[in-house]
């Protein structure tokens, strides 16, 4: 797991205008996720069951796409849809499930569910009990990033990119209000673009 602070880069990309300061660079985050496939590769190496990367739409998208294409054994891809986000950018405390997963093979899976960033911990801590409690042969979770400072429950992921501060990060797949999610890297949002 790897800590960041605040580096200067050129941000080739006109919404980064919005970006206060680059807190990821793209070549640091394709570096770690290179390491994080390569662990995972090793830890499911022997097993059994189908590997199955469960993407929690719409945040995860890029992250799982860049993590997917160095897992050297087969992988199988999958979605979930849920939000614990009632409007603005505090969480609501409730998990609704919008777009299930739907397998008939469930039981032989290993699951690896993929986020884009934990905070409360609330999601994916009630996903791994969905996923267990619906037969699952294994749950696991990977995520890129990791804002432990938010916790509200007492969840830690399997595999994390990176440790974040309590800052509003956008880019990699991440958005405020459907933008900057095509950013090549992690970015500090300036507060005048959330804090209206």
């Amino acid at each position: 797991m790897s800590s960041v602070g605040s580096e200067k880069c050129a941000i080739p990309h006109e919404a980064a205008l919005d970006i206060e300061r680059v807190l990821i660079p793209e070549e640091e985050i394709l570096r770690r996720v290179r390491e994080l496939s390569s662990q995972i590769e090793s830890d499911y190496a022997e097993s059994k069951n189908k590997l199955v990367l469960l993407g929690i739409l719409k945040g995860s998208v890029v992250f799982m796409a860049e993590l997917m294409k160095h897992i050297r054994i087969p992988v199988e891809i999958d979605f979930m849809k849920v939000s614990s986000y009632g409007g603005g950018t505090t969480s609501s405390g409730n998990v609704e499930i919008k777009l299930d997963i739907r397998r008939r093979d469930i039981e032989e899976s290993d699951i690896l569910i993929v986020e884009d960033i934990i905070d409360s911990g609330r999601t994916l801590s009630y996903l791994v009990e969905y996923l267990k409690l619906r037969g699952a042969a294994s749950v696991r979770t990977v995520t890129l990033l990791d804002k432990p400072s938010r916790r509200t429950v007492d969840f830690v992921p399997d595999y994390t990119g990176f440790t974040v501060p309590d800052e509003f990060v956008v880019g990699y797949g991440l958005d405020f209000d459907e933008k900057y999610r095509a950013l090549p890297f992690i970015g500090v949002l300036k507060p005048e673009f959330y804090e209206k």
